[in-house]
């Protein structure tokens, strides 16, 4: 079984683009297959290179520093992303953009790992699928509740959690 001890956290530079665009297709693949419609997943699959573009311009720019990737022995196994709120509707400045790991790697510690790099115990808000119980179960056990928000996407349902500082 894989092991958290064997994952070193570091800050994704413009030249991880390609592994992490192919480890954000897989994640969301391993996350979301069955809770949102396929062809979404299936459109997000052909459009590969302007995905690996779209993070190369995201590291290259305002983005750089604020993701950080979970390196196993294989390779990529999650990554973290946050910075500045988007919503100006709520009381917090920081917004967790996205976690994602590995189905192999779930519950092995990792996700924890990467959500501490990216909040450790500041005040955060964040969306996820509606659908998604699981990770809807993690963000509650890192102190988030829903705040009764949503929003419609084409991939589903999202729902905003608002976690207090301490």
């Amino acid at each position: 079984m894989p092991n958290v001890h064997d994952v070193v956290v570091r800050p994704a530079t413009p030249d991880d683009a390609e592994a992490l665009a192919h480890l954000h297709l897989d994640v969301w693949d391993d996350a979301y297959t069955g809770l949102m419609p396929q062809q979404v997943l299936d459109d997000r699959r052909a459009a590969v290179e302007e995905r690996v573009e779209r993070w190369r311009t995201i590291l290259e720019g305002d983005g750089a520093g604020r993701t950080r990737l979970a390196v196993g022995p294989e390779g990529l196994v999650g990554f973290v992303s946050a910075g500045p709120g988007r919503d100006n509707d709520v009381d917090t400045e920081l917004e967790l953009w996205a976690l994602y790991v590995r189905a192999a790697w779930w519950g092995t510690g990792v996700g924890y790992v990467l959500f501490e790099e990216a909040l450790g115990d500041r005040a955060a808000y964040l969306w996820v699928l509606a659908a998604n119980d699981r990770a809807i179960r993690f963000y509650e056990r890192q102190g988030f509740r829903l705040d009764g928000t949503e929003d419609e996407h084409d991939e589903g349902l999202h729902v905003r959690m608002v976690r207090a500082g301490t």
